[in-house]
């Protein structure tokens, strides 16, 4: 029961990660589609967690998962995840929220955390979050299901968080979202994930609107 207690204190909201500063670039499509609907919201929901968590994130998580501890593998894994992130928001929001969770953890005593934390200050690695999360997370005793759906919950629930912030969904309307995400969530890990996946994401509306984001006069979020 302690890995899937440790998965359920990582996916809280209340867990100081710093994805609290990061739309996952729904800031810039409510702009572009300010007339959006809850169902056009959910399907975007649904659009991200499919064609970029499941074939791009999760890839990377589960890369560093199995890769360990080692330093050298991680910078490679990063340096692969900075390179085929073609927005310059969405490189520089990963590596912040990152940074982020490496500072909460490091703070909480945990060793590998401190020493990631001194590689990025350093330069040797980059921090990009889905590869913080993969090794941290295997460092914390979680099993690879456990960190799999933790990483996903955390991206449906930060896309949810995001739209109520913003006052596009009602907190309700965004948990019954959430609610309809879940089953989702179930059938993309149905399908495992090989060692030789590539990272790929597919979302051109949304790294559209992540793109015409950084120019916003106005601004909520960092992405």
């Amino acid at each position: 029961m302690l890995p899937m207690l440790r998965a359920i204190w990582q996916a809280d909201a209340a867990f100081p990660s710093g994805a609290f500063a990061f739309s996952y670039g729904i800031e810039g499509a409510l702009s572009l589609r300010p007339d959006m609907t809850l169902h056009d919201f959910e399907r975007l929901c649904a659009a991200v967690l499919r064609q970029r968590w499941a074939s791009y994130d999760r890839v990377a998580l589960l890369r560093a998962f199995r890769t360990g501890p080692g330093l050298d593998a991680l910078a490679t894994i990063d340096r692969q995840v900075e390179a085929s992130t073609v927005i310059e928001t969405l490189r520089a929001g990963s590596r912040r929220n990152g940074a982020s969770f490496l500072a909460a953890h490091a703070r909480l005593g945990q060793p590998l955390a401190v020493d990631l934390r001194e590689a990025v200050r350093a330069g040797k690695c980059l921090g990009h979050i889905a590869v913080m999360q993969g090794a941290l997370w295997a460092a914390l005793g979680l099993d690879q299901r456990h960190a799999e759906l933790c990483s996903a919950y955390t991206v449906a629930s930060g896309l949810i968080t995001a739209a109520v912030r913003l006052g596009a969904v009602g907190a309700l309307q965004g948990q019954g979202v959430l609610q309809a995400l879940l089953p989702l969530i179930d059938d993309l890990l149905a399908t495992p994930v090989d060692d030789e996946a590539e990272l790929e994401s597919f979302i051109p509306f949304l790294d559209v609107a992540t793109a015409r984001h950084v120019h916003a006069e106005l601004r909520l979020f960092a992405n």
